[in-house]
């Protein structure tokens, strides 16, 4: 940054010697001045034949450079920090500024206020699961996924959530553990509902009316699972998809899939950036956010209407380029990513 600007009678001088024949270095003696600044002032007058002052893009920044790099370091080291407080840091150093000035700042150097995702807690042991699973699966073939039912139960809630975290971040990094909060499965909420799907199509969603346990389970896999297999033409030898919740995992449950002859895939525990649902779910709320349903009964008859109308390109398409997904996961080192 400089320190002090050069008169015109100084610029004009060093001009009047270099036209002369003098060269930087005898011109910054001659002058007392850094041989750069002299360079700077030939160069100027060469490009815009003057030396006078040229008209300037707009307020001279009233944060110094310091500052603005440690408001960006700030900003980097500490995702959570507000705007509140990064202004309260700049006042301490006797650099008021308004917050929006902060926000451009911050924006100049690729950093964005956005809101958190929400990530269940993986621990290690999870983390090596879900690598072991995309490394081993990596190489199967696209029409192997095509033979998938996958299926989940997720929460979806009235009035949407509304409590968000902001974090400062770059693009592209909002799944970085750092940009991230963690959660735990079936929080509560307004509904929960189970559904399922291929890469034909949305099959049967169900609302889960109180607590789930092994029992209901299997009673929405009776009336659902093999109608839906039907409805979107997966034949007898489709695999089917399900977490490791223990009513899943349960003796009875899993004697009722032997029973019908039914597959069902090795799945490692906490894994959802493993299943392509996920990106349906997410789908799927915004969509419904964006009907405002305003009670539980058109709650639930809206997810479902939504759900339906989710198109079979966009399911063909997830599972298309289900080994992107799995290329993440393994990049990750089995933690979290942006699907």
């Amino acid at each position: 940054m400089k320190n002090k600007e050069h008169t015109r009678q100084v610029r004009d001088t060093v001009v009047k010697k270099f036209k002369a024949g003098f060269g930087y270095k005898k011109i910054s003696q001659a002058l007392n001045i850094p041989r750069s600044t002299v360079q700077a002032i030939i160069l100027k007058w060469k490009e815009y034949k003057t030396t006078a002052n040229l008209p300037r893009p707009g307020r001279p920044s009233k944060l110094s450079a310091h500052t603005r790099r440690r408001l960006i370091r700030d900003a980097a080291k500490r995702p959570m920090i507000t705007l509140d407080e990064l202004q309260r840091s700049t006042a301490e150093v006797g650099e008021t500024v308004h917050r929006t000035t902060i926000s451009r700042i911050l924006h100049k150097s690729g950093l964005y206020g956005r809101v958190a995702r929400r990530k269940p807690f993986l621990k290690d042991i999870y983390k090596k699961c879900s690598l072991k699973f995309a490394t081993s699966h990596l190489g199967d073939t696209p029409n192997m996924w095509k033979k998938v039912l996958w299926s989940d139960e997720t929460k979806i809630e009235l009035f949407g959530n509304n409590a968000n975290c902001y974090f400062w971040r770059k693009s592209n990094t909002a799944h970085h553990p750092e940009h991230t909060i963690p959660t735990v499965k079936h929080g509560g909420g307004s509904i929960m509902v189970w559904a399922c799907f291929s890469s034909a199509g949305t099959g049967k969603m169900v609302k889960i009316d109180g607590k789930m346990d092994g029992a209901k389970y299997r009673t929405i896999l009776a009336e659902n699972l093999m109608e839906s297999a039907k409805d979107l033409r997966l034949g007898r030898r489709f695999v089917f998809q399900q977490d490791n919740d223990p009513k899943h995992k349960a003796k009875s449950t899993m004697e009722w899939f032997k029973n019908k002859h039914i597959q069902v895939l090795e799945w490692p525990s906490q894994s959802p950036d493993l299943n392509p649902i996920e990106n349906l779910w997410k789908e799927l709320k915004t969509a419904v956010h964006k009907c405002s349903p305003s009670n539980l009964t058109e709650l639930e008859l809206v997810c479902k209407e939504e759900w339906e109308k989710m198109s079979v390109s966009r399911c063909a398409k997830l599972i298309e380029t289900y080994s992107k997904q799995l290329t993440a996961v393994i990049s990750a080192k089995g933690g979290a990513t942006k699907y």
